[in-house]
């Protein structure tokens, strides 16, 4: 890895908190409520090594063979050691065995099957889940039906220790303007507010991207997944 690369990496994430901070600011909220999810899908275990170097605490996959992977490969390397890996892409139930007891936290959990299946695999230690709602009703995207979702929240929470339920995420339609994406993370944060109780506060909002980061902080989101903006497009993909 060269000292080029962490150069540039670490100038992005700089760059990418400067944009949450100031977003943050602009809607009266302190920048400490929002995290930052660096998004390393498909970039290798070095550009993650140079976000970490870079002050990147938390990163997210989409791919589960990809997670073990790469937590694999930076094992051993010190500036790593304290990162936690988020899985945000669509996971299979087979492979829950790769990612439950491995991810901080599970983004897209839209099923009782998936649910059941990671607290069989997490037993007695709680693995933290978000339950991913449909923005606008895209049959190829992950989420849940936003009616659906009070009754999904009753039974994730009959499933006992083996999982806990943090909060929502949504992945809106890929817009053409930032502004596009607000209707649905205004959505999700009025459906949260309406499930939240003081046993469940459903804390956690993840939504946001490197095109719509400072309208999803407007509209309440605790959590942001940016890629583009830190590792560049990526490699063999659309960015």
């Amino acid at each position: 890895m060269s000292d080029a690369v962490v150069k540039v990496v670490a100038a992005r994430v700089a760059a990418v908190r400067e944009r949450i901070a100031r977003a943050a600011q602009a809607a009266g909220r302190d920048p400490a409520s929002v995290e930052l999810l660096a998004v390393s899908k498909l970039h290798p275990p070095e550009a993650v090594a140079a976000a970490c170097r870079a002050g990147v605490g938390q990163v997210g996959e989409n791919y589960a063979q990809e997670m073990v992977a790469k937590i694999e490969a930076l094992a051993d390397d010190p500036a790593c050691a304290s990162l936690a890996w988020h899985f945000i892409g669509h996971l299979q139930r087979n492979k829950a065995k790769l990612v439950a007891g491995r991810a901080a936290l599970i983004h897209a959990v839209d099923s009782i099957e998936l649910a059941r299946e990671i607290a069989r695999r997490s037993g007695d230690t709680p693995q933290p889940i978000l339950l991913a709602v449909s923005a606008a009703g895209e049959e190829q995207k992950t989420g849940a039906d936003p009616e659906r979702l009070p009754e999904l929240l009753a039974e994730v929470a009959e499933l006992g220790p083996g999982v806990e339920c943090r909060g929502l995420m949504t992945m809106p339609p890929l817009p053409e303007r930032a502004e596009d994406s607000r209707p649905y993370f205004r959505a999700l944060r009025e459906l949260r507010d309406r499930l939240a109780t003081p046993a469940r506060p459903l804390a956690v909002l993840s939504m946001g991207t490197t095109v719509d980061l400072e309208v999803a902080i407007a509209e309440g989101a605790t959590l942001v997944r940016v890629g583009t903006a830190i590792f560049g497009r990526r490699p063999g993909g659309d960015g």
